[in-house]
């Protein structure tokens, strides 16, 4: 005999999240706002020359 849907038991866990609190548009930076300050850390060679290799639209 098969089991319909309706006679399934769902097992709800207290801690699964199907989808953010907030998400990213929810945010000052989502809606053009600038982030907020990040603390200002030594750049790695590699790092400066991304930075230096980027497109200029990127800017």
């Amino acid at each position: 005999m098969a089991v319909s849907d309706d006679d399934r038991s769902v097992e709800l866990d207290e801690d699964f999240s199907v989808l953010p609190d907030q998400t990213s548009d929810d945010t000052d930076r989502g809606w053009g706002e600038a982030p907020a300050p990040l603390v200002r850390r030594e750049l790695s060679a590699r790092d400066r020359d991304l930075l230096a290799e980027r497109p200029p639209h990127w800017s």
